[in-house]
């Protein structure tokens, strides 16, 4: 994969109705015109949840829809930021005095990360201000990483702004490391997909390095997104980052049974690594390791042979400090089951068989199933809408991001696309709780779209 960064297109803005209209409320908002544009899309996740952060691929696509963002750079030293929804509050700070609340992390924050990513990377100080105006039309904490994807925009806003250039992967590693700016402990495949997506093909996202490999999907088939419409933001719960811990604990007992340095071990495919050992023989190991009653912080430091204290200050991340339990167990066999169905699902994906679409669909179940049971992610509206979306025609169905909220994703043969989307909206969102939700913004066909760009004018 070359090592290139993100494109630039020359654009007649006249041509593009949003970005038209971005640009009129721009000028009515800062009484100038922007100097250039950017867009970064969001993803739907096929199949691969939380293993990331875990050390393992995924397999995402972009989603056409994305973030928007018209710039302006200015003399002075202040950003000023506002939004096209009326929800999303103005707002404005020195480009040299960087605040991200992690307590209450309102949409500014986000840009901010990316901001103060590439401020960082570079060691930059005294930073020129910007006007920014930002559009964004990815459905808010449904599981398309709206957030991730105006982290990675604010990164290419800013970097595009001071004239510096990066390479599409450095760009998704920077990108990845500032989101935790605001606490969540998340992998990096949000960022990698927004930069490295390529039209027309999802790809394997590999971690350490990272690369991403394209993965042709069965053209017969189509993959529908359906919002559950239950809003999960990750980075105001704790929910995220106690799974993370639960996985680096895992990690740390396997690698303590298995006589390993358990001290240097951070993630679960670093014991697989360290071992030389099949998925399927990671499973086993786990059956034979940890015991699927919680542990309490005590167990662990008993099984670790440190403090309470060392528990605390050298392992848990600071919002997880006071836990009381923790599933290892049930977190290290979905981990290890879940990257062994992205290998699978990218090997059905290269074979092609007659029936392709129903062995994707079915590993997509059992991974629902995972996410539900073992991962715990799931909601009571997840489960139903997953249940209505199969027996409606998908031939599998799962949540897609985080989980406790947000979207499936459905993957439906082609030709049953229309009556599949007839009768989920009639059996998930013509109940009087949902119907004041836009039905396009609800469920909609996607096809793999492009990553990241900087879009000039004339």
């Amino acid at each position: 994969m070359a090592a290139v960064g993100p494109a630039t297109r020359h654009i007649q803005v006249a041509e593009h109705p949003r970005l038209l209209k971005l640009k009129e409320m721009f000028k009515s908002k800062f009484g100038s015109l922007p100097k250039f544009y950017v867009r970064a899309p969001g993803r739907v996740n096929i199949i691969g949840e939380h293993i990331d952060y875990c050390g393992y691929s995924v397999l995402p696509m972009a989603v056409e829809q994305d973030m928007l963002i018209a710039v302006e750079p200015v003399k002075t030293h202040i950003i000023q930021l506002a939004n096209t929804n009326p929800l999303y509050p103005d707002y404005t700070t020195s480009a040299n005095n960087i605040q991200i609340d992690k307590t209450n992390p309102l949409w500014h924050n986000y840009f901010l990360c990316g901001f103060k990513g590439i401020q960082e990377h570079f060691d930059l100080s005294n930073l020129t201000g910007m006007n920014c105006l930002v559009d964004g039309n990815i459905p808010p904490s449904s599981g398309l990483s709206s957030s991730s994807a105006l982290v990675c925009c604010a990164g290419l806003v800013t970097l595009t702004a001071l004239g510096m250039s990066l390479s599409k992967v450095e760009l998704a590693e920077i990108c990845a490391k500032s989101e935790r700016y605001i606490g969540t402990e998340g992998g990096g495949m949000d960022q990698s997909i927004s930069f490295l997506a390529e039209e027309g093909a999802a790809k394997l996202i590999e971690f350490s390095p990272l690369r991403a490999t394209d993965v042709k999907l069965p053209s017969a088939a189509v993959f529908v997104i359906a919002n559950s419409c239950v809003e999960m933001n990750k980075a105001a719960t704790s929910h995220f980052n106690i799974r993370v811990m639960e996985c680096r604990l895992a990690a740390k007992l396997l690698a303590k049974y298995k006589n390993l340095q358990w001290e240097e071990v951070m993630r679960l495919e670093e014991v697989q690594a360290k071992l030389g050992v099949s998925l399927e023989e990671m499973l086993l190991i786990t059956e034979d390791a940890l015991h699927a009653e919680p542990y309490s912080a005590e167990e662990i430091c008993k099984s670790l042979e440190i403090s309470l204290e060392e528990l605390r200050t050298q392992i848990l991340s600071p919002n997880t400090q006071d836990v009381l339990n923790f599933k290892l167990y049930q977190r290290a066999k979905h981990v290890y089951s879940e990257a062994a169905r992205v290998v699978q699902f990218k090997k059905i994906c290269e074979e092609a068989p007659a029936n392709v679409i129903q062995l994707l669909g079915e590993l997509m179940n059992q991974s629902h199933v995972s996410c539900r049971d073992l991962y715990e992610c799931s909601c009571p509206e997840l489960d139903q809408l997953v249940d209505i979306c199969r027996k409606f025609g998908a031939q599998g169905s799962r949540l897609t991001g985080a989980g406790w909220g947000g979207c499936t994703v459905s993957i439906v043969p082609a030709d049953k696309l229309p009556s599949f989307l007839a009768n989920v909206q009639e059996a998930y969102y013509q109940r009087s709780d949902q119907s004041s939700v836009p039905e396009k913004q609800n469920l909609f066909a996607t096809k793999p779209g492009g990553g990241a760009l900087v879009f000039l004018e004339g």
